[in-house]
Formats: C-alpha cells, structure tokens, sequence
C-alpha cells in the first residue's frame, strides 16, 4: 500500500512509450489489477517460493538477485559482527573493571567517539587517509582479507560503542552483588570473578541487542556498501526504492524480516546459554 501510495509507476523511463505498450507491459506485471488481487496473487506466489521477476532488471528473478548479492553482506557482517563483541565486552569489561579510572575514562571516550561519528563520515575518512593518503588499504571493493578492514570498522563502530556502555553499566551493578563478594572473600583471582561469575551475569542485556544487531548488520549497510562499492543486498535495497521496483522491494523486506525473526530465536537460544535459569519450566533461584 505504501509503494502504491507513492506518485509515479515502475514502467515509467526517460524514454517516450507509446500509450498502448504501457498498458501491454501493465497487464504483464498485474499493475492493471486492483491493489487487493495484486497482493492476493503475490502470496500465492510466494507461497510457492516465487517472488517475481524484477520490473528494471530484464529477465532477472528476486530470489536469485538476493541471493547473489547476500553473499558480500553475510561475510561483511559477519566479521563487523565479531568484531563489535569482542572489542566492545573488551572495553566494557576493562571499563568496568577500574571504574572511574583512567582505563574506564578512555574507554568511554572511545565509546562516545564510536557513537557521535557516524558511518557515513566515517568510512570516507579513513578511505581518504588510510587508503588513498597512506596506500594501507584498496579504496573500494572486497577482494582479499585486508580489503575487509575499513568497511568492518565503518560497521561496527556504533555497536562497539553501544555493547561497551552496556556491558559496563551492567557488570559494574554485578561486581557489587553479593555472590561477588562471597568470590572475593574465598580468594578467588580477579579474572576467574570476572569470567566466570561477572561476565556470564552480564551478557543478557547484550545478547538482547544482538539478535536485533545481527539482521541489520547481516542483510547489508546501505552507507558503508555505497562507499566501499560492495555489490551487497544493501545496494539492491536503494535502487529499488529509487526505481519502484515492487517485486525486489518486496523480496528484500521479507529476506529482512525472514533474518530478523532467525536472529531474535538464536539470540533466544542464547539466553539460555548465557543463563541456564532461563529455560521453560525452570525457576529463578534453583
């Protein structure tokens, strides 16, 4: 209902068409139907794993565009993924640790900066000094590790920051708790506390946050891919808004949702993981 709500039609071009082979190419695609069997046909379709054919690619189905270009987005996010847990439980848990110290000061700056500078001029910055000015890294393109580096960082510099405050926050309230206390008084060392017992009563609240985290990142950066020239799912996701193209518009918004509910049920799965208290029919306190 929204793509029709906008002014305009997918089959429009620079080019002049004739009044009669616009309406040819209309009943081609059901344009002509009424909005209610247009969406009525496409279920059924889909139902049957078609998602059409593309209105501006000639002859090229959604599924098959999706699925070519999911590939860079998937290994993309999965590297800004790791990245961003493990530098952000580092500068959480160092933050945490020496609590209003200099180690917790500077990790919240680096945090602040990570939150304040966003993607977009991020990864430009450091194409010009880092790949153009120093010659460290190709400008553009993902073939080889290295290549990898600076559209991770342009990724993940927003998560790191929002895992390490979250994470801090957390573990600061646990590392006051009692059960630490009793650790503490048994002699246990720093690093067992704060594995075994701190850490692990920490993580739910950032386990929260990466099942979300995890389909935005995954089904591709519309930004950071638009910069790098990454032929990832994100491109596809601006061009056929720009172009109405409903079918890919369509496809995409589902893939998305599809990944988004696989996300939140690993990050369930998780949970349970992380806290044993967790599971179905257990009781908080056993």
């Amino acid at each position: 209902m929204l793509m029709n709500a906008i002014p305009g039609s997918p089959l429009q071009s620079e080019k002049a068409t004739s009044e009669a082979v616009q309406k040819n190419l209309e009943a081609y695609y059901g344009l002509d139907k009424p909005l209610y069997v247009q969406y009525g046909k496409y279920l059924a379709n889909l139902l049957q794993g078609d998602m059409g054919i593309s209105m501006k690619k000639k002859f090229q189905s959604v599924d098959k565009m999706i699925a070519q270009s999911f590939g860079p987005s998937l290994r993309l996010g999965i590297s800004a993924i790791v990245t961003s847990v493990v530098v952000g439980c580092i500068l959480g848990i160092l933050a945490a640790m020496y609590h209003r110290k200099f180690i917790d000061n500077l990790a919240m700056i680096i945090a602040v900066i990570g939150l304040a500078i966003p993607s977009i001029v991020l990864a430009p910055v450091m194409q010009y000094f880092l790949a153009t000015k120093l010659g460290w890294f190709e400008v553009a393109g993902l073939n080889g590790p290295l290549d990898y580096v600076l559209p991770t960082i342009a990724l993940a510099s927003g998560p790191i920051a929002f895992i390490a405050r979250l994470l801090r926050s957390t573990m600061i309230e646990v590392l006051n708790a009692d059960f630490i206390k009793t650790a503490k008084s048994k002699g246990l060392a720093g690093y067992v506390i704060v594995a075994k017992h701190a850490l692990r009563n920490s993580m739910l609240p950032v386990v929260t946050y990466l099942g979300v985290l995890t389909a935005g990142i995954i089904t591709g950066s519309v930004v950071v891919e638009k910069i790098f020239a990454i032929p990832g799912i994100g491109k596809h996701f601006v061009t056929s808004v720009i172009d109405r193209d409903y079918p890919l518009i369509m496809g995409i918004t589902i893939f998305y949702a599809v990944i988004l509910m696989i996300s939140r049920f690993l990050s369930d799965i998780a949970y349970v993981l992380v806290d044993p208290r967790m599971r179905a029919g257990g009781k908080v306190g056993k």
